[in-house]
């Protein structure tokens, strides 16, 4: 079956969406103590003790999500489980960052836009390309 136009313009958005966050979790790896020192103190821990398995997530969920992007480029099914796998890691990752270090408590609401984005994109690919596997528009 063919599918519709709206796919591949909207699999070019998910793959640079999904290339700014691989652009975020370099930032994030790179950083360094001496930009942490800038941060408030209250901010400072929740830079310096980011446990592996956080950063792990966020790593699993934006190289998952760009392959998953690429292969809903290319109409493959197997998007939509790297897509499951990305959007699990998310919400681990988000469970790091709202339970462990209670970041709204620490940034305030303006800490809930970006995560809120994340979490709804990632659940909107999922979903675009659960559909796209059942109407045989990615095989």
């Amino acid at each position: 079956m063919t599918s519709p136009a709206w796919l591949k313009p909207l699999a070019w958005a998910a793959l640079v969406w999904n290339l700014l966050g691989v652009i975020a979790l370099i930032m994030q790896l790179l950083i360094t103590p001496e930009m942490i020192d800038q941060l408030p103190l209250d901010q400072q821990a929740a830079y310096r003790d980011i446990p592996l398995w956080s950063t792990l997530a966020f790593a699993i969920a934006v190289f998952s999500a760009c392959l998953a992007s690429i292969l809903l480029l290319a109409k493959k099914a197997l998007a939509r489980e790297l897509f499951l796998i990305s959007f699990v890691a998310v919400l681990v990752q988000q469970y790091y960052n709202f339970i462990v270090i209670d970041s709204l408590a620490l940034y305030g609401f303006s800490a809930l836009a970006m995560p809120f984005c994340v979490i709804v994109i990632g659940l909107l690919l999922l979903l675009v390309s659960h559909h796209a596997k059942q109407q045989h528009w990615l095989t």
